[in-house]
């Protein structure tokens, strides 16, 4: 999970990098999705052959959502204010993500607030936390910390780092906390998808859409036929790094590791992500450190950990409920363990309700939805924080 995490963190400054060599942030969310969607799909052919279940409209339609607010708008949105801002700065916006989820959760009623809990008050003071510096983040600067200096600055434009003027600081903070509005939007609509439908398979659906709705978007931004070459240089080399390695295979890593340890598991590791991008933008891109960012870090990590550590009580304390309901209920649970098995460990509404229906799971609806799901949008980039609902 290190490994995935400092991988993830590459991806803000391979994203400085083609930008500052003139590539088109649309062009590159576009290819980076179309060499994604060109790896998902055989690992969902291949790993989900058996468990894949019968395409519906339902799916379909929340797998468009999902694409909306987790990939064209979100990642354009966060393409952008990573243009006006610094690498370090995106990622630390990031960490809001799950206390945004749990607001929205509230509101839409697919979450107690249960004040009256230690957990409850946990989740509730984490989201004031991470709000709280995201604030931080974005009003206060504060002294510049010179806590190392390499003189290393492989962007073209040194001022495109150093010396934002401040209209593109509120902005660029503006974008962000919308972008992360967005992934908490999504995370929500993957909570429902990913209980019916395998990761592998609403990934590389998802991807697909992705490719197509950022193609037309970036050919409708960009005339120029120009903007689209690809060399062997920074800007070919962004694409498969955030396509095949980041998008691709780091999503299959983090599935796995959801699977074998738990969503909580693979969250707890994320903050790495905004370590990484700190270290690499101030020996890379000569970004600088200021006193209000670490504060506002502080404040955004430790939300980030009491809203995750009030989930996973809650999930525990859930999970004795149910165990202790399970054992007055032998010959039921019995069924429930045999329907599971057949879906790697994790019951699901066709396999509990009509196991017969496992014969309708061919490649045929699944390739046919790739195929016309043009009306959707861009990617889901892990299926991992569905039992944070």
């Amino acid at each position: 999970m290190v490994v995935v995490q400092v991988s993830l963190g590459g991806i803000n400054i391979m994203y400085k990098l083609a930008k500052s060599d003139g590539m088109s942030m649309k062009v590159l969310i576009a290819c980076r999705y179309i060499f994604a969607a060109a790896f998902t799909v055989p690992l969902a052919l291949i790993f989900d052959r058996k468990s894949r279940q019968k395409m519906t409209w339902m799916i379909f339609l929340q797998g468009s959502l999902c694409g909306l607010f987790g990939g064209s708008l979100g990642q354009n949105l966060y393409a952008q204010s990573l243009t006006l801002t610094s690498a370090t700065f995106a990622a630390a916006m990031t960490n809001i993500i799950p206390a945004m989820a749990f607001v929205l959760a509230i509101v839409l009623r697919m979450e107690r607030l249960a004040i009256g809990t230690v957990a409850g008050k946990a989740k509730v003071l984490g989201t004031l936390l991470s709000i709280s510096g995201a604030l931080v983040l974005t009003f206060y600067k504060g002294v510049e910390l010179n806590l190392w200096s390499t003189n290393i600055n492989l962007l073209h434009h040194g001022a495109a780092t150093s010396q934002q003027s401040s209209n593109d600081q509120v902005l660029g903070s503006i974008l962000a906390v919308v972008a992360c509005m967005c992934f908490a939007v999504w995370l929500i609509i993957q909570a429902k998808i990913s209980m019916v439908y395998p990761s592998y398979s609403g990934t590389a659906l998802t991807c697909v859409s992705a490719a197509i709705q950022s193609v037309v978007y970036a050919m409708c931004a960009e005339k120029k036929w120009s903007a689209w070459k690809l060399g062997w240089d920074i800007r070919l080399l962004t694409v498969v790094y955030t396509g095949v390695w980041a998008t691709g295979l780091m999503v299959a890593i983090m599935s796995w590791a959801a699977r074998l340890r738990g969503p909580l598991f693979v969250s707890s590791f994320y903050p790495l992500i905004l370590v990484t991008v700190a270290i690499l933008g101030s020996l890379l891109l000569d970004e600088q450190l200021y006193l209000g960012s670490i504060i506002a870090v502080v404040l955004i990590l430790v939300g980030l950990y009491g809203v995750l550590w009030g989930k996973g009580k809650e999930m525990k304390q859930s999970a004795q409920v149910d165990g202790a309901k399970s054992s007055t209920e032998p010959e039921l649970r019995g069924i429930v363990i045999e329907t599971s098995s057949s879906t790697e460990g994790k019951p699901t509404a066709t396999s509990t309700i009509c196991p017969i229906q496992a014969a309708d799971r061919g490649s045929g609806a699944f390739l046919f939805a790739l195929m016309f799901s043009n009306a959707q949008s861009v990617v889901i980039l892990s299926s991992l924080f569905w039992s944070y609902l």
